[in-house]
């Protein structure tokens, strides 16, 4: 295996799948219905939080037992709370509105709604493309095949759920663009943000690897946050919030599979 190949294969997956998603405007009139975003953002929702135990948490712990021994629990813990203050910090500097409820948050601002969605998407994408480097990091530190392909496993995971986030901003984006070309460009914009993030991620997680633990830990309480603050009661304003509901467990599932067949 190449180490260095599965890497940037890792790195372009989580970039490529948001574009592919962004190019769904060129495809359909009309934004998605109520129903159909429901169900894709709990299935986000489901990846992320499946993606955040066992390709990020359970492996902070593992680190953490030669040095903690049975506190190894407790870098994650903090960890965790960190990466979620870290996104509550950002969630109230940064103008942005929700995808679902369209319910706008941070400082008032003159930005258009198009732009405070894109802002929204592009802070889902930082913690996202931190968990892909920092599973990278790990894995250039450990230099073993199982963990890079681990690591990719959880790219393929996030990438998954980019596809619909992707067609999430760009479709909404023609509504208000009037423009599948300039929608398209916003929504692919959004994900540029995923691979500079991972490779942050990877050069601390390589470079300071006695952090590895916290900053494993520290990415899923990031992701941790969104799913808890945004996708979770965006997918559950439909008529049928059940379809969120079954996104959220087909995510779960799919990510899970993942890491199983690739961990």
């Amino acid at each position: 295996m190449n180490y260095t190949l599965t890497t940037i294969l890792g790195f372009s997956i989580i970039f490529i799948m948001t574009t592919l998603g962004s190019s769904l405007v060129f495809f359909f009139r009309n934004d998605i219905t109520k129903k159909v975003n429901s169900f894709l953002l709990g299935l986000a929702g489901g990846i992320m939080v499946a993606a955040s135990i066992w390709s990020l948490i359970m492996p902070s712990i593992e680190m953490s037992e030669v040095t903690f021994g049975k506190l190894a629990w407790l870098p994650a813990a903090v960890s965790i709370i960190l990466g979620g203050l870290a996104l509550a910090l950002l969630d109230k500097i940064v103008p942005h509105m929700h995808n679902g409820t369209h319910q706008e948050e941070g400082p008032k601002s003159h930005f258009s709604k198009s732009m405070k969605l894109f802002f929204a998407v592009t802070l889902h994408n930082i913690p996202e493309g931190l968990a892909v480097g920092f599973a990278f990091g790990a894995a250039a530190v450990a230099g073993e095949s199982a963990a890079y392909i681990s690591a990719l496993g959880l790219a393929i995971g996030i990438g998954i759920q980019n596809f619909p986030e992707g067609a999430a901003i760009s479709l909404p984006m023609k509504q208000v663009t009037g423009s599948s070309k300039k929608a398209f460009l916003f929504g692919m914009g959004s994900g540029v943000v995923e691979p500079l993030s991972a490779i942050i991620g990877f050069l601390l997680a390589s470079h300071l690897i006695v952090l590895q633990p916290w900053l494993l830990a520290f990415s899923a309480g990031a992701m941790l946050f969104v799913v808890a603050e945004d996708l979770i009661p965006d997918a559950n304003i439909s008529e049928n919030p059940h379809n969120g509901t079954w996104g959220f467990m087909f995510g779960f599932i799919i990510m899970m599979i993942l890491d199983v067949a690739l961990g």
